[in-house]
């Protein structure tokens, strides 16, 4: 299978299209295809990851004073009228009280809205699944929840 580069350098490249999207939209298939059991095929992501930084997650965090770390997220859902986009995380709230766990927190915002910036990946990359990450240091981002 060909590398497909979906961002580079913060700029969007390309899309993920299967072959009944790409003709839509006057464009080549990309082969990300995928299924359910009862469904038709459609795009999506799978043997996808955010390439690797340098820094250790403690070196990519060690600047920190109070922040939000992550340790897992909870579905995701899109208003298709709206744009709205709300994905579910739970973790750590202060990084100098790690005791203190969060409960559910969302990201509830219309992408146009968004302004996320992704200051480094950590080195911490393992292929364990069909979507693959390191750990991320996102500068600053709104969260609602309780």
């Amino acid at each position: 299978m060909k590398k497909l580069a979906i961002i580079e350098e913060g700029v969007l490249t390309s899309w993920l299209l299967d072959s009944a999207t790409a003709r839509e939209l006057g464009l080549v298939t990309t082969g990300h295809a995928q299924r359910g059991v009862s469904s038709s095929p459609s795009p999506g992501s799978y043997n996808l990851h955010l390439e690797a930084g340098e820094p250790t997650p403690a070196e990519l965090i060690s600047d920190i004073k109070q922040g939000f770390y992550v340790t897992d997220l909870i579905g995701s859902g899109v208003n298709g009228v709206t744009g709205d986009y709300s994905r579910g995380a739970s973790g750590v709230l202060d990084r100098e009280r790690r005791d203190h766990l969060c409960g559910e927190r969302g990201d509830d915002r219309r992408p146009p809205d968004r302004d996320v910036q992704v200051a480094h990946p950590a080195n911490d990359l393992e292929f364990r699944y069909s979507v693959n990450a390191p750990t991320l240091r996102i500068e600053e981002l709104t969260v609602g929840g309780r």
